[in-house]
């Protein structure tokens, strides 16, 4: 006993975390429920204060830990109540009732696009609705209604902030520290002779890269959502990996020439401070004693200084790109503590690929209200997994609740239910999840006849029987999966409206009938509303982002030599937004047999980032007639080799035939005698372009989505940073 009790504090798997949340939302119902029910004779408070509770903790799967969970729960305590009283109004009428349903059910699935706590806690919030649009049609009872939702959702709140926490996990302020330090150790490497990463020290750096990446952090620790500070955040892990990716790729310096001076390993030094500053920043939350004035101003200087031939050219733009990755790491992580206060250190004179902090850093100075407006309006588009997904619930649970009102169906608010907890984001998922989710609810249908007929009106069997399943249930049901989830729920609801009104066992049949039909009307709308789900709609994102990737790769290589650089496409960071979403949608999803296991789809994503990242040139001399036509002339090359894949990642909607590749060798030649280093930045660049463009074409033979040169480039996996 010791043992088992030890684990469930402890225990950081799914059955130890089940259970800590069991015991916690059974605490809450059952304190609600009983209260009211029995102690102050109150069925509609009893029966909301149970329903509220069920709905934000176990329908929902809100990620995180407990404090995590209960301060999402307090946010949207106030759209609880406001959804209780539209439903309460609007229930009177069935159009009105179908109507709202349709609109709220839509907003209310649509709001998953702000992060992942926001997608958790969507269903609660749609059950919060569906509730009080069901008989007894009661207008006059909307203040019992109310008091029975807040309390039960305070109720659940101090259940989840103070009930058996949960172990402390590592953040994703904390991994941007981890990785920050290690960038500091990797320059302190790289200050010494040889002037080199020994392959330990890589193999460390990659490891720190990768432990940033979303799909290896968990689910509550990613900074997904639209403000300020998770933006910032989100940026921060993306410099970070890009620090680090650079540091690896440090060409050493060429025999002969001195180590030191603003070349060498003065500029080193201050990025190795700038980092471990960054890291006590990260930690601490206290600004470091420097600013990162002296890390600018050797990369002004190297920026400025004439080459003498390639090999020095390489090393020094890599410096120049280095210093950058340093600068944004440290401005991204002071608005990611102190919010937008800590934009000020961020709001240097940039030099690097990405100059110009009004750019580097937009969200710094925008609102609350503007960014959660171009989260929300940057996936309003057909295009967009989030809308999809918003259409497809709002209208099966529009549909479900046309046919429980003209049909009267009995208990039609167990069809919605099913509609909400069964329809998936593609149609062969929601099949697979019908027919087990039909199995479970038929077994625990007949269970709970069985009980009902065997116990009849003894209510005090069924207030007995309900904690100990509510227990086992909330328990079980989310690691076993929805075929027990449904037939211990079965049970669960049986036992609570036993004890609400007199029953028969003809209860267990309705209940069966009615997820029945709500599990026909999810398939319907899943087959005629985006059947394939994520798949489809991330091959066309995917080809979408490759054609502005194309477009902007060309545009920032025909201005090269201009007095003013070209900004980046704002086509870029949309399509790459949309391309993530896609992506971490179709990562959830059944595959679909015809899906081909050869699209490497993380490559395209690293391949937007270092656009992103690298689309402009530093400041500094101005490159001579013969830079600008190398330079072109490679631009253009790659362009042609992004438009390919674009095409071969979405064969069909592609404009003509598909072409297997850029043909011929890549057009690189070495530069002129005393090129700028401008001239060897932008030739980086695309040379890490080019190097995409291998892994897109490699990505038939290495197999979907799975590396991708994963943590190879600054910028695979992570969050795109433009407004979407």
């Amino acid at each position: 006993m010791r043992a088992a009790l030890k684990e469930l504090r402890t225990g950081t798997g799914p059955w130890p975390a089940a259970a800590r949340r069991a015991v916690r939302v059974t605490l809450a119902t059952g304190i609600g429920f009983y209260a009211f029910l029995y102690g102050l004779d109150r069925p509609v408070e009893a029966t909301y204060a149970l329903f509220a509770a069920v709905a934000l903790a176990g329908l929902s799967r809100i990620p995180g830990s407990g404090h995590l969970r209960a301060r999402m729960v307090a946010r949207v305590l106030p759209v609880a109540c406001a959804l209780v009283v539209l439903g309460t109004y609007l229930s009177v009428r069935t159009w009105a009732a179908v109507a709202g349903m349709l609109v709220i059910g839509f907003c209310v699935a649509f709001s998953s696009a702000a992060g992942p706590r926001q997608a958790g806690a969507a269903p609660g919030l749609q059950l919060l609705y569906i509730l009080p649009s069901f008989p007894p049609y009661a207008p006059d009872t909307l203040g019992q209604r109310l008091t029975g939702t807040v309390a039960g959702i305070l109720l659940l709140i101090v259940a989840e902030a103070t009930v058996l926490p949960d172990p402390a996990v590592p953040g994703y302020r904390d991994l941007a520290a981890a990785a920050a330090s290690e960038a500091a150790r990797c320059a302190e490497v790289l200050e010494r002779p040889p002037h080199a990463l020994p392959a330990a020290e890589i193999a460390r750096a990659s490891e720190r890269a990768q432990a940033l990446r979303p799909s290896h952090v968990d689910e509550a620790q990613r900074p997904a959502g639209p403000g300020v500070r998770e933006r910032a955040l989100a940026h921060t892990g993306l410099a970070a990996r890009t620090l680090l990716a650079r540091l690896r790729s440090l060409p050493p310096p060429e025999p002969g020439r001195p180590a030191g001076g603003p070349g060498g390993m003065d500029l080193v030094r201050a990025v190795r401070e700038s980092a471990a500053g960054t890291a006590g920043l990260l930690r601490s939350g206290t600004p470091p004693a420097t600013d990162s004035t002296g890390l600018r101003d050797l990369q002004v200087s190297l920026a400025r200084t004439p080459m003498t031939g390639p090999g020095p050219g390489f090393r020094d733009a890599a410096l120049v790109e280095l210093a950058d990755a340093a600068l944004v790491l440290r401005g991204a992580a002071g608005i990611a503590v102190a919010g937008r206060a800590g934009a000020v250190d961020a709001a240097g004179p940039g030099v690097g690929p990405v100059a110009g902090p009004a750019d580097r850093f937009w969200y710094a100075g925008e609102g609350p209200v503007r960014l959660w407006w171009y989260r929300l309006a940057g996936n309003s588009g057909p295009r967009s997994v989030h809308f999809q997904n918003a259409v497809r619930i709002g209208v099966a649970l529009a549909v479900a609740r046309a046919v429980a009102g003209v049909d009267s169906l009995p208990h039609g608010f167990w069809a919605m239910l099913a509609v909400l907890s069964l329809t998936r984001t593609n149609a062969e998922q929601t099949r697979a999840t019908v027919r087990l989710a039909l199995i479970g609810t038929l077994v625990g249908a007949v269970a709970a006849g069985g009980v009902l007929a065997l116990a009849g009106e003894a209510s005090t069997v069924y207030a007995i029987v309900l904690p100990p399943l509510m227990l086992f249930a909330f328990c079980v049901g989310p690691v076993r999966g929805v075929g027990w989830a449904q037939a211990m729920f079965t049970l669960v609801v049986a036992m609570a409206f036993a004890q609400l009104a007199p029953v028969t066992w003809q209860l267990a049949e309705v209940r069966f009938m009615d997820v029945l039909v709500g599990s026909a009307i999810g398939m319907v709308c899943g087959l005629l509303a985006w059947p394939r789900g994520a798949h489809d709609e991330l091959g066309r994102a995917v080809a979408e982002l490759l054609h502005a990737a194309a477009d902007d790769v060309q545009a920032a290589t025909a201005a090269f030599g201009r007095a003013r650089a070209v900004e980046p496409d704002q086509r870029v960071r949309h399509a790459l937004a949309l391309a993530e979403s896609a992506y971490a949608q179709y990562q959830t999803e059944r595959r679909h047999p015809a899906a081909a296991a050869g699209e490497d789809w993380q490559a395209a994503m690293m391949t937007g980032h270092h656009v992103l990242w690298g689309g402009r040139r530093p400041t500094g001399a101005p490159p001579g007639p013969r830079e600008e036509a190398v330079v072109r002339e490679y631009g253009a090359w790659v362009a042609a080799g992004l438009r390919r894949a674009a095409a071969a990642a979405d064969p069909v909607h592609a404009q003509g035939p598909v072409e297997p590749g850029p043909s011929g060798p890549a057009p690189r030649r070495p530069g002129p005698e005393g090129a700028p280093p401008v001239f060897y930045t932008a030739m980086a660049w695309l040379d890490a372009l080019t190097a995409d463009l291998a892994l897109l074409d490699r990505g038939a033979a290495a197999g979907g989505g799975g590396g991708g040169g994963a943590g190879g480039g600054p910028g695979g996996g992570q969050l795109a940073s433009g407004r979407a």
